[in-house]
């Protein structure tokens, strides 16, 4: 992960390469709040991808970076 203060900013990192999958410091706040927040909770159990990928779905985090890989048979 990095962290860019502009779009602007960015391009100049990239350097004329495609960007990948970029949020605002806003949305990264929300993403790890819904992740996150429960991991310390006594009766804490690991999410099945299905919940996973509703939080990515709530959060309108959409494409192919946003899209979790199903589980292997």
């Amino acid at each position: 992960m990095n962290l860019f203060r502009s779009e602007e900013h960015i391009k100049r990192w990239l350097g004329g390469r495609e960007p990948g999958a970029t949020i605002g410091v806003a949305k990264l706040c929300e993403l790890a709040h819904a992740w996150w927040s429960d991991r310390l909770a006594a009766d804490w159990q690991p999410r099945r991808r299905e919940h996973n990928q509703a939080i990515l779905d709530q959060l309108e985090l959409a494409g192919d970076f946003w899209r979790l890989p199903e589980a292997k048979a």
